[in-house]
């Protein structure tokens, strides 16, 4: 692996009943993100967990719980990810943004010997 560069990654933490104008919001936020040119966003599934509220909120059977943990992953340059956090402040009610620096490593493939 070789390194790219440094980059700034956002964690979004959503529930996946959180709606914008009737759309899911993590959706939304996708739509968005590629409109905006970033560099990729994915969408991560979470089992279980609890935000604001503290109401735990599970995949397990017994529970029928809805709204479960969402996490949109968005990592691009510093600047870019910044100038996309007033589209997120539109839309984002309720939820969690994280940022981060991150270093990206791009695979190097094979080496001849």
């Amino acid at each position: 692996m070789r390194l790219v560069g440094k980059a700034l990654r956002a964690l979004i933490f959503l529930g996946e009943g959180d709606t914008w104008q009737h759309r899911p919001l993590h959706h939304e936020i996708v739509t968005r993100a590629r409109e905006a040119g970033l560099a990729g966003a994915t969408v991560l599934h979470g089992c279980e967990g609890f935000g604001t509220t503290s109401l735990i909120h599970t995949d397990e059977i017994l529970s029928l719980t809805e709204d479960l943990p969402l996490v949109v992953i968005i990592v691009d340059a510093e600047d870019k990810i910044r100038a996309f956090l007033p589209e997120l402040d539109e839309i984002i009610t309720d939820g969690t943004v994280l940022l981060d620096e991150v270093e990206v490593l791009r695979p190097e493939g094979l080496r001849r010997t």
